[in-house]
């Protein structure tokens, strides 16, 4: 199984890895480890075997990961298929409460018209308003409060 982001907090600071112990360590192959070693980890020295230091491991393994991080700008919501954060198409999305504190806001792409989601606290939503139109929900009308209720049923 291919680890495409290795999790950082496995790698104990205090201590020197082989090669082949990285690997095992992540679930990845030996070459993966001896790449990073030429993309710059530190090694304790030139000699075999190679020992990789805990803590140079730690910040490449960080470095990579906040390196690929794209945070989206108010208004932005991040578009699955783009891999970016986009504007959502003409300026509109759609919220949908989860709870009574926050919810989730729907749009579609501008350039790819898939769906785009982003979790949004009902308290800082109207410094989204501004960039973007939000529709809210309309409650629907319960059957005991409409004044021409449908008689659909079987009862007699």
């Amino acid at each position: 199984m291919k680890k495409r982001h290795p999790n950082h907090r496995l790698v104990k600071i205090h201590r020197n890895y082989t090669v082949e112990e990285v690997a095992e360590l992540f679930g990845i192959h030996k070459n993966t480890v001896r790449h990073w070693v030429k993309a710059g980890i530190a090694t304790s020295d030139d000699k075999r075997p190679m020992l990789i230091l805990g803590h140079e491991l730690a910040a490449f393994l960080q470095g990579r990961r906040a390196k690929n991080k794209r945070p989206c700008k108010p208004g932005e919501l991040y578009c699955f298929r783009c891999r970016a954060p986009k504007l959502p198409a003409a300026g509109m999305a759609d919220y949908t409460p989860v709870t009574e504190k926050f919810g989730n806001l729907t749009a579609i792409c501008p350039a790819c018209h898939t769906i785009m989601n982003q979790r949004v606290s009902l308290a800082k939503i109207d410094q989204i308003r501004g960039i973007m139109d939000i529709s809210f929900p309309q409650a629907r009308q319960h059957v005991v409060e409409s004044t021409k209720p449908t008689v659909n049923s079987d009862l007699k």
